[in-house]
C-alpha cells in the first residue's frame, strides 16, 4: 500500500494563533470527522469563526466550503461575529415568555443598543435568545457571561448593563 501525503494550506498570516490551530488539527488527524471538534478550537483561539478561517479549516480538512458553513451556521453555539465583552442569553421559552422575557429583551435592545443576534456598537454587550435555558422556575431567565441568573426584571438588566459600562471608567 503506498502512503500519499497530502499538502496543507498555507496560514493565512503570521499570526501564532494559527499554529496553535495547525497543531490541534493534527492531534485531530486532519480528519473530516473532527469538522464540529475543529471549529470548537477555531472559536476559543479566535473568539469567532470568520471567513477566512472556515476556508483555512475547509482546506485542511479537505471538505467543501459550503459544508463547514453549513455545519458553523446550523449550531447556536457557533458565532460568526465576534462577541461583546459580555454576553446575555435570554430565554425565550414558554416559562420564560409568560413571565416578559420579550420585555427583557426589548430593554436590553432599548439600553445597550444590540439587536437579538448581535453585539452594541462599543463592543460591551453581545444579546441572544435561547429556546429554553431549563431554568423554568425561575422565569424569566438568562445566562449572563455564562451564569444562570433567575427572576430577572427591567430594573436588574438595566443595572445589569450599567454596570458594565462603568468598569470601562
Amino acid at each position: 500500500m503506498q502512503y500519499v501525503e497530502v499538502k496543507q494550506p498555507e496560514v493565512p498570516s503570521d499570526d501564532n494563533r494559527w499554529k496553535l490551530l495547525q497543531g490541534k488539527m493534527r492531534r485531530h488527524g486532519h480528519g473530516r470527522s473532527s469538522l464540529i471538534e475543529i471549529l470548537h478550537e477555531v472559536q476559543e483561539i479566535f473568539g469567532y469563526l470568520d471567513e477566512q478561517a472556515l476556508e483555512y479549516v475547509a482546506a485542511s480538512l479537505h471538505v467543501p466550503l459550503s459544508r463547514v458553513y453549513g455545519v458553523a451556521t446550523f449550531y447556536h453555539f457557533f458565532d460568526l461575529k465576534p462577541r461583546g465583552e459580555h454576553t446575555c442569553v435570554i430565554c425565550n421559552g414558554t416559562a420564560c415568555h409568560i413571565k416578559g422575557s420579550e420585555k427583557l429583551i426589548e430593554k436590553i435592545e432599548d439600553i445597550a443598543g444590540a439587536e437579538v443576534g448581535g453585539t452594541s456598537p462599543d463592543g460591551k454587550v453581545s444579546l441572544m435568545t435561547a429556546r429554553c435555558i431549563g431554568a423554568c422556575s425561575m422565569a424569566p431567565a438568562g445566562v449572563v457571561d455564562g451564569e444562570v441568573k433567575g427572576h430577572l426584571d427591567e430594573e436588574s438588566v438595566e443595572a445589569m448593563i450599567s454596570e458594565w459600562r462603568n468598569d470601562e471608567s
